[in-house]
């Protein structure tokens, strides 16, 4: 096949473009410049999106004799991923920018170009693993090593770019063997660290950040019957489930400490309450998708695991679509749960759906509102 390879800087991208080079398919390397103003050299940054990042993919090109090309897709990703994570903190909704680039970018915007230029494939260096079912339609499904499992990241695509999607890494049962590929094929990439944290933000202060692009004022910090507790300093500085840096003064009737449950950014509002107001038994989204084929009689309840974070250990739910809302109630309680995030869902291994979580229900939350209000 004639393959993109997606290739980020990294030793995953790197080594899985190798792989397909091996397996003989016909490969072009090709780097996505997603910022104009990239940080000059990895030193200080810690995303992925540095000129240095270029550099050693176009090392790692060289050093495996393919074609490689620099796509600028800095406006969509300004665009798609930039402005989406602003206007998402301003409607006080906690969004997963990794998850929208994904969708927007790297398996819309490039699978599109790709296939327009004649490419079968685009490559890339994620963690899963396709998996043909019964008649032949592609599904995603875990990584082997699920430590590594990128599978919740990738929960946004659809039948289409499963079909034309290659993860060459999925089988690995550990970043130590790919590191040790990386070395013995000579790429200069293998023991190079892993990104982290917002590409867009590399000095890792998102707070600060954000106060530069939204700006910030002082507003109220007010428990769940509306009583003022204290002041802040702008709503961008909170997550749901935080406790410290609140400097309320006045402790809780209970002695307890208190939470942030939620954040109202029309009226620059923070609200505060117990640690077992965060425990959510249900949550909902109006903008669902189907990870490959789509789950049969949705309406009717079917029994799934739900992850809230790409890191976080899935939970068995229930979940059934009601009305235009994907609904799902976990069998024990998630924890620190925020409007704007991710919910994917399993059966098994395999990625059936995700929706962007647009509402929540703490029973906690329930009688507090009712008492509030009585």
């Amino acid at each position: 096949m004639r393959v993109l390879a997606a290739m980020s800087g990294g030793v995953d991208s790197a080594v899985a473009a190798a792989r397909a080079v091996e397996a003989g398919h016909d490969v072009v390397g090709v780097h996505l410049a997603l910022s104009r103003m990239p940080g000059t050299m990895r030193t200080g940054a810690r995303g992925c999106c540095t000129i240095e990042d270029s550099m050693d993919a176009q090392r790692a090109a060289t050093m495996l004799g393919i074609p490689y090309y620099v796509w600028d897709f800095s406006e969509r990703f300004k665009s798609d991923v930039v402005e989406d994570f602003i206007s998402e903190y301003q409607a006080g909704r906690t969004p997963n920018p990794c998850m929208r680039c994904n969708e927007k970018i790297k398996f819309a915007a490039l699978m599109e170009k790709a296939l327009a230029l004649g490419f079968d494939a685009v490559c890339t260096g994620h963690y899963a693993n396709l998996v043909p079912d019964a008649h032949g339609n592609l599904e995603l499904h875990r990584a082997s090593a699920w430590a590594k499992d990128q599978s919740y990241v990738l929960g946004v695509l659809t039948s289409e770019q499963l079909a034309h999607a290659m993860f060459p890494l999925g089988d690995t049962p550990s970043k130590d063997l790919i590191r040790a590929e990386a070395a013995q094929r000579g790429l200069s990439v293998a023991q190079k660290p892993d990104s982290h944290d917002i590409c867009f933000i590399p000095d890792g202060d998102t707070r600060g950040w954000l106060a530069d692009k939204v700006g910030i004022s002082e507003g109220d910090i007010v428990d769940t019957e509306g009583n003022k507790l204290g002041t802040h300093e702008g709503t961008p500085g909170f997550t749901i489930g935080q406790r410290k840096g609140l400097h309320i003064g006045t402790p809780a009737p209970d002695g307890q400490p208190r939470f942030v449950l939620e954040i109202r950014p029309k009226s620059n509002t923070v609200v505060v309450g117990p640690r077992e107001a965060l425990d959510i038994t249900e949550i909902a989204g109006t903008s669902y998708t189907w990870c490959g084929q789509a789950q049969e009689n949705p309406e009717t309840a079917f029994e799934v695991d739900v992850q809230i974070r790409a890191h976080a250990d899935p939970v068995p739910a229930i979940a059934q679509l009601v009305g235009d809302e994907l609904v799902v109630r976990p069998t024990t309680p998630l924890n620190s749960v925020a409007a704007g995030q991710t919910a994917v869902i399993y059966v098994g291994t395999r990625v059936l759906g995700q929706f962007t979580i647009s509402r929540t229900v703490s029973d906690l939350n329930t009688v507090l509102t009712e008492k509030a209000t009585t």
